[in-house]
């Protein structure tokens, strides 16, 4: 493809994604409104403990080979050995979680969970027959299609949620609308690709396969992991109901937060795989200013993309931190209140987690995907007493700050030593995080002034976002403006596409 074709490629991907996050996200936004005003927010921490076993374990079945998938050049000849691999894994995992379900319940602090988490290992099987639909789709940027599928998955399992929770289900009826609407997304995923089912198995795709992926993986099962340890821990020494306090505030810190970060990550991916380093020898010439020699073709595409996400990050977890109390009793009423404190951290977790994700997407793309392992040993290490303390000291707010003190000093600077490695430049990196962090400052400090003398959660709410992002505008909004007038203008990214011969496919 050439530069002209993959420019036009991702930004057709980029806005694609991003109207379809935008609409997904709002459609989670409304069934999570009107779930909890039916259900107790110890139900939600029983699902939420089911729910963490099912995605620890389903990343794992992937194996990496998505990705794999998507960076291939040729990948038509590898995708039944890879459809092979993954049912396999899938169907392995579903009965290993099926058959542990209760012990892991126990376990976890919370036998109610065990049918739950029984019920879900069917998910398992399923998730692993989309892996090949799935990564065809995001290699061709056909993020419409994406977007229909995740509508899809959205409806039916609304509408079975809500049938079986008036019935009186409980949480069982959240586990049922999972096992329910998967098929019927990965149904669509195969449609809409135009693939069929192929079966296969080639040892020497299949080695290779496993060993691109199995890292990334590895990766994938500890980031999963991280998402859920703080949760098995407050769960265990706080009980259901403090978790289900909890796991609110993390779904509503996720949600604005998840569309910038999954409307620009799949593209990035799909982009930066596609763009390989200049020859060694090339040499940095005056009509190239912006690549210092020796640096990757990548890396001014990560500062920009940094750049954008952050920039519109801040200001969100900025606001809904410091507007924590007046979103949760304005969406869910007055009994989630408790809600609030571990909103106002895990609102600032959310945005270090876009950049994070970010440059973890550019050390995939450019084949390193061991860096990203280690990471997340590294995270995991940290977090877990840093959790165990935050539970002990505050309940759900001190593991939500927990959560944002390892993310600081300790993901953070092992990120950015990462992709130094791989060509980014660390100090263009913290110049671009830095004047959206300053601006915040000023931002937060007119949202709280706002938050005292405005009264009720709609009028406080809807005045204090509209000072702090005015506040907000004035100090950063030139710079804004400036990274999307970019993405309209021209590729984020430069490079030079692979030939039709050539493989994007490396073992780190």
């Amino acid at each position: 493809m050439t530069d002209m074709g993959l420019s036009g490629s991702v930004r057709r991907g980029l806005a694609w994604g991003s109207a379809g996050n935008i609409v997904l996200r709002f459609g989670n936004v409304l069934i999570g409104i009107v779930l909890a005003r039916l259900l107790a927010p110890e139900d939600f921490g029983v699902f939420a403990i089911a729910l963490a076993v099912q995605g620890v374990l389903v990343t794992f079945v992937d194996l990496g080979l998505s990705t794999y998938l998507v960076r291939a050049a040729q990948p038509g000849r590898l995708e039944p050995t890879v459809a092979t691999l993954s049912v396999a894994s899938g169907v392995l995992l579903a009965v290993s979680m099926a058959v542990t379900a209760v012990p892991v319940a126990q376990a976890l602090g919370s036998e109610r969970a065990a049918p739950l988490i029984a019920l879900l290992a069917g998910t398992l099987v399923i998730s692993a027959a989309g892996v090949v639909p799935y990564a065809r789709m995001q290699r061709e940027f056909q993020q419409r299609e994406i977007f229909a599928t995740g509508a899809i998955d959205l409806g039916v399992g609304t509408v079975v949620t809500l049938v079986l929770v008036l019935a009186g289900w409980g949480p069982m009826a959240l586990a049922v609308s999972r096992l329910v609407a998967q098929p019927c997304a990965t149904g669509a995923q195969f449609l809409l690709s135009r693939t069929r089912p192929r079966f296969g198995f080639d040892a020497g795709v299949a080695g290779d396969a496993v060993a691109c992926g199995l890292p990334l993986a590895g990766a994938n099962l500890l980031s999963m992991g991280l998402l859920a340890v703080d949760k098995v821990v407050l769960s265990r020494g706080a009980g259901e109901v403090a978790l289900g306090y909890y796991v609110l505030a993390f779904n509503v810190a996720s949600w604005p937060l998840t569309v910038i970060g999954q409307t620009i990550r799949p593209v990035a991916l799909a982009a930066f795989a596609r763009l390989q380093d200049p020859e060694p020898n090339t040499v940095t010439t005056a009509d190239d200013p912006e690549r210092a020699p020796g640096e990757g073709a990548g890396d001014g595409g990560l500062a920009f993309a940094v750049r954008l996400a952050w920039a519109a990050a801040v200001p969100v977890a900025c606001l809904l931190a410091v507007l924590s109390a007046p979103v949760v009793v304005l969406l869910y009423g007055d009994r989630w209140r408790p809600a609030a404190g571990a909103l106002a951290a895990l609102a600032a977790f959310g945005a270090l987690r876009v950049v994070f994700d970010l440059m973890a997407t550019y050390l995939i793309a450019r084949g390193s995907s061991r860096p990203v392992l280690w990471i997340q040993v590294a995270w995991i290490l940290a977090l877990v007493p840093a959790v165990l303390l935050g539970v002990w000291a505050g309940g759900a707010t001190g593991a939500g700050w927990a959560q944002v003190a390892v993310a600081v000093l300790v993901v953070l600077p092992c990120y950015l030593l990462a992709v130094r490695r791989r060509g980014a430049r660390v100090s263009e990196l913290l110049s671009v995080l830095l004047m959206p962090v300053v601006a915040a400052v000023p931002t937060a400090v007119a949202a709280a002034v706002v938050s005292k003398v405005v009264h009720g959660p709609l009028p406080t709410l809807v005045v204090g976002v509209l000072v702090g992002a005015g506040v907000y505008a004035l100090l950063a909004g030139r710079p804004v403006l400036r990274a999307l007038r970019s993405t309209a203008t021209g590729p984020a990214v430069t490079g030079t596409a692979p030939t039709s011969g050539a493989t994007t496919v490396t073992v780190p």
